[in-house]
C-alpha cells in the first residue's frame, strides 16, 4: 500500500525576531514524533521537507528519535507556507481600524490572519501579494500529483506546514475555501496527517492527530502556533 505521513512542524518561534525555527517546544514535539514511529518500527522509503527551517529542524528531530545516522531529506518547495507574513500586512493596510497591537496575542495574530487569507481567497486582498490563492492552489495540487507519480508502493515522510496541509486537505475532500482557513488554524504542531494513494487518487485517512503526545505528561506539549 502507497502512504504517505504528511507532517506540520514543531511550535515554531512566535512573538521573537525569526519565526522560522523551532522553539524548544518544537525540537520536543519532534523528537516525541520520531520515538513513536521507532517504537512501532516505521520506516520511510522517502523523507521530504520543504525548504524552510521549520521544516529541516523538524525532519532532522524525527529521525533522531528514529535512530537515523546522517539521513537524506528531498527538498521539495511545494510542501512550503504560504507567506502568511504579507497576508497580515497586506490585511491590516487594507484595513487601518484593524492595526495589530504593539504586543499582540496569538488571538490577536490569527484574527486578522483569519480575515485576511479569506479575503485573499476571494481576490478581494489589495496589495503586492508574493503568490496569489490560485497560485498556491495549483502548487500544492502539482505536490500531491507528483508524489503520486513518483511515490508508488512505497511509506512517505512529508514535513509542512499548516496552511499547506490543510489546503491538500480542502483539496482531498472537495471543500469550499473557507475550510482551508479553519484547518489551518485547528492543526496541531508536529500533528500527522495520513493519506493512502495509487498513481490515480489520493485519499485523506487520518487528519491532526497527536499520538506521540496523547499522555498526561505530554499534554502541555500539544500548540497550535
Amino acid at each position: 500500500m502507497s502512504e504517505v505521513y504528511f507532517v506540520r512542524h514543531g511550535q515554531a518561534s512566535f512573538g521573537s525576531s525569526n519565526y522560522d525555527q523551532l522553539s524548544e517546544t518544537g525540537h520536543r514535539q519532534a523528537r516525541l514524533l520520531g520515538d513513536y514511529f521507532r517504537e512501532r518500527d516505521m520506516q520511510f522509503d522517502h523523507i521530504l521537507t520543504g525548504d524552510m527551517v521549520r521544516h529541516r529542524e523538524t525532519a532532522e528531530g524525527i529521525c533522531a528519535g528514529l535512530g537515523l545516522v546522517d539521513p537524506a531529506f528531498e527538498v521539495f518547495p511545494q510542501l512550503n507556507e504560504f507567506d502568511f507574513h504579507a497576508i497580515l500586512s497586506a490585511y491590516t493596510a487594507q484595513f487601518p481600524e484593524e492595526p495589530m497591537p504593539e504586543k499582540p496575542s496569538v488571538a490577536d495574530f490569527f484574527k486578522r490572519l483569519r480575515k485576511g487569507i479569506i479575503l485573499w481567497s476571494k481576490a478581494e486582498l489589495e496589495g503586492e501579494l508574493p503568490e496569489t490563492w490560485a497560485a498556491f492552489e495549483e502548487r500544492v495540487a502539482f505536490m500531491r500529483s507528483d508524489l503520486m507519480a513518483r511515490c508508488a508502493g512505497k511509506r512517505v515522510l512529508a514535513i509542512s506546514s499548516g496552511g499547506a496541509i490543510a489546503m491538500l486537505v480542502r483539496q482531498l475532500l472537495g471543500a469550499p475555501c473557507e475550510t482551508m482557513v479553519e484547518l489551518n488554524l485547528q492543526t496541531r504542531n508536529t500533528g500527522l496527517i495520513q493519506c493512502v494513494f495509487n498513481h490515480r487518487s489520493m485519499r485523506l485517512s487520518t487528519f491532526n492527530s497527536v499520538p506521540h503526545l496523547d499522555h498526561p505528561q505530554h499534554q502541555a506539549l500539544i500548540t497550535y502556533a
